[in-house]
């Protein structure tokens, strides 16, 4: 399995990382309930399989997320693989959600994820949304460069930050990498942000290669329609027609495509993002083992260019 460096840092990181988006249980932004158990299996079935670094953000189940990554890294017995978290969502008591980048919260959040995730230092942190506050967010910027000097943190980048965003972010401190979504149904980035990664060194990990399950060829309208009412899928226009049916029929070419070589649709979907030169890598979460030996082929799966242009062309 080939590494690949991630941006400016000395990250060499594996094609795939653990999402743990969904591992985090019920909130707002939830998936669903989900058992720790079979979290920490997927886990663990990924490391085993090669996967060298964890994403996952503090307010992934409002915290849960990072404690069940530190308990999936306590009963490891292999190499420690690295561990990315992300900052600027914070909730109350209430459990409402809310963007702040203000300096202050940005270290009671770094000092909070350090405990919950129980390392000495994160490997990349990234600031997971900007503001509307432009002064707002760069001051977040700035407190990330300062904990990265302090040793609290590795290495730091930023999540669906647009060009303009990132510009103003580097005239502070070299950004390492750019998190945006990224998929076969959700190509915007393409645009702007992606050339200008390219132009300036920034590393790339996708999230949603798979468009959270619509190209993994297991999601069916009755599978949609039984879906519970705490999974935010439920409220997402995507599963819903007339995205929906549009998002369908890539999936079914996923699957023609996928078939002649023995894979699920959802490695070739990975694989397509894959291909992108300046993806560094592709952020695929799952909610246990099964699931993980159904994607994780697409580290080593390559397309062709007639492939490519199959999968992305409607017939």
């Amino acid at each position: 399995m080939k590494h690949r460096r991630l941006g400016n840092s000395d990250l060499e990181i594996t094609p795939i990382g653990f999402g743990a988006w969904a591992v985090g249980g019920d909130w707002l932004y939830g998936w669903g309930d989900q058992d720790d158990k079979q979290s920490i299996a997927a886990i663990h079935r990924a490391l085993e399989l090669g996967v060298n670094w964890i994403d996952t953000a503090a307010v992934y189940g409002l915290g849960h997320s990072e404690e069940v990554v530190r308990e999936a890294l306590r009963q490891w017995r292999g190499a420690r693989p690295y561990v990315f978290t992300k900052c600027a969502m914070v909730w109350n008591e209430k459990r409402e959600v809310r963007g702040c980048l203000r300096a202050d919260s940005i270290r009671r959040e770094c000092e909070a994820s350090l405990s919950r995730l129980g390392v000495d230092v994160i490997d990349l942190y990234q600031i997971h949304w900007p503001t509307n506050d432009t002064a707002e967010t760069l001051e977040g910027w700035t407190t990330l460069a300062k904990l990265q000097k302090e040793g609290k943190v590795r290495w730091i980048g930023v999540s669906n930050f647009s060009v303009e965003d990132m510009q103003k972010a580097q005239a502070i401190a070299p950004i390492t990498s750019l998190q945006p979504p990224y998929s076969l149904i959700r190509r915007d980035v393409e645009s702007a942000q992606l050339p200008y990664c390219q132009r300036t060194g920034v590393g790339v990990i996708a999230y949603s290669p798979m468009g959270s399950g619509l190209l993994t060829g297991a999601m069916t309208r009755e599978r949609i329609a039984s879906l519970p009412k705490n999974d935010w899928r439920t409220r997402s226009p995507a599963f819903r027609d007339p995205k929906l049916s549009e998002n369908l029929v890539v999936a079914e070419r996923l699957r023609v495509v996928g078939a002649r070589h023995g894979r699920s649709p959802g490695e070739v979907a990975i694989a397509w993002v894959l291909y992108h030169p300046t993806v560094t890598a592709a952020i695929v979460g799952a909610r246990n083992a099964k699931q993980v030996d159904g994607i994780i082929g697409a580290m080593d799966f390559r397309l062709t260019t007639e492939e490519i242009a199959e999968v992305e062309t409607s017939q």
